[in-house]
């Protein structure tokens, strides 16, 4: 199974919310009215893509339904995709696949973290990279243990400190032993933080200082998101953007979800690229994200159900 027909599976609960949406919204008529942009920009609301994005999505096909005369609402969806895809904040270059580079992981408890830095790490082995992880989490005993054996599975080097240990001092290690041991790629894994815990949070920044002052790569934060989480999951975004400006999403756990919109909702309210998503357990379901596949699975084919 190619990974497009992966996402598309993963996301068949998210599909399947958006098109009784759109359905309801086809039985009213295909005139493309007042009641027909209201309704549109309703279902996507309720298929947890955000106001804003929906807003967006809207206003970018009553554009386009103007500019090229769209007889009918069956014309408009057939560019829904086209126009979701572009309302994710465009990815520029891979971080995974810079020359150098520190990437921080930071998220909730629950939302993949560790694995997605152990994926991670197998992915970038496999192309022959030297990586180096780092086990920032010292507060879960299980964390240090998990990404040890991720370390062993990729063939590749970890620094870790015994439970309760300061993690800024993890990433100072991980750095120094990264920098003498000519290191491309460094991945640091972090305790996972209640963005509602101010504390933690204040926590959370000083490791981030500490890891951007003291490293002589390009330093990347990137926040792993549970879709499930769903409204929730872009709450959480919006605290941890604030508190660490962060340069990227990973959304993890779209398989089985009705709320794969989020992605779309966190990218484009915070102008955030969407760099990797996972669509399951196996290491090659952790993907670099593709908008044009997620609107497509997403979507589906509007114009084959409209027709029937």
């Amino acid at each position: 199974m190619g990974f497009f027909d992966r996402i598309s599976e993963g996301l068949t609960r998210s599909r399947e919310k958006l098109t009784e949406q759109i359905n309801v919204l086809l039985d009213r008529g295909p005139a493309l009215d007042g009641d027909f942009w209201d309704g549109l920009e309703e279902a996507l609301i309720l298929s947890d893509v955000g106001a804003g994005a929906a807003e967006s999505i809207v206003e970018g096909l009553r554009d386009t339904a103007r500019r090229k005369a769209l007889p009918d609402a069956p014309a408009v969806l057939e560019m829904l995709y086209g126009q979701i895809a572009e309302a994710f904040t465009p990815v520029g270059e891979d971080i995974f696949d810079a020359p150098e580079a520190t990437v921080l992981f930071v998220g909730v408890n629950g939302s993949g973290k560790t694995t997605t830095v152990g994926k991670t790490a197998f992915e970038a082995t496999e192309k022959g990279r030297r990586v180096l992880l780092g086990s920032a989490d010292t507060f879960r005993a299980a964390a240090i243990e998990q990404l040890e054996v991720w370390a062993e599975r990729a063939g590749v080097g970890i620094v870790t400190r015994q439970r309760g240990s300061d993690p800024a001092s993890v990433c100072f290690e991980t750095i120094e032993r990264a920098e003498e041991g000519g290191i491309e790629l460094v991945l640091i894994d972090t305790a996972g933080r209640l963005h509602t815990s101010d504390d933690l949070m204040r926590e959370l920044e000083k490791v981030v200082g500490v890891v951007r002052k003291r490293s002589g790569m390009p330093v990347y934060t990137v926040l792993v998101i549970d879709a499930t989480t769903g409204q929730n999951g872009l709450q959480q975004a919006r605290q941890f953007n604030q508190a660490l400006d962060l340069d990227g999403l990973i959304v993890t756990k779209l398989d089985g979800t009705a709320k794969g919109g989020i992605a779309l909702a966190v990218s484009h309210e915070l102008g955030l690229p969407i760099l990797k998503i996972g669509v399951g357990e196996g290491i090659a379901d952790l993907r670099r994200f593709d908008a044009d596949d997620f609107a497509r699975a997403l979507v589906g084919d509007f114009a084959a159900r409209s027709a029937s």
